[in-house]
């Protein structure tokens, strides 16, 4: 995510809670994919979990963009 969508972001979070929660949620699934891509090999599990990290990851993102969109209209 670039450094102003983030900024746009964070400075919404105060006044609405679904768009905080699932910007944490976000915060939280970007540091546990960046934990699996650290490492130099990956079980078929952790395969697996990064798939789903990345699908969770971008459901969430398009959440957020839509609650952006409700904001702007």
């Amino acid at each position: 995510m670039e450094n102003e969508e983030r900024a746009r972001i964070e400075s919404f979070l105060s006044n609405h809670e679904e768009l905080r929660q699932l910007w944490e949620q976000h915060l939280e699934l970007e540091k546990q994919l960046d934990e699996l891509n650290s490492q130099m090999h990956l079980s078929p599990s952790e395969q697996t979990e990064r798939k789903l990290i990345k699908k969770r990851k971008l459901a969430g993102k398009d959440q957020i963009a839509k609650i952006l969109a409700q904001i702007d209209a």
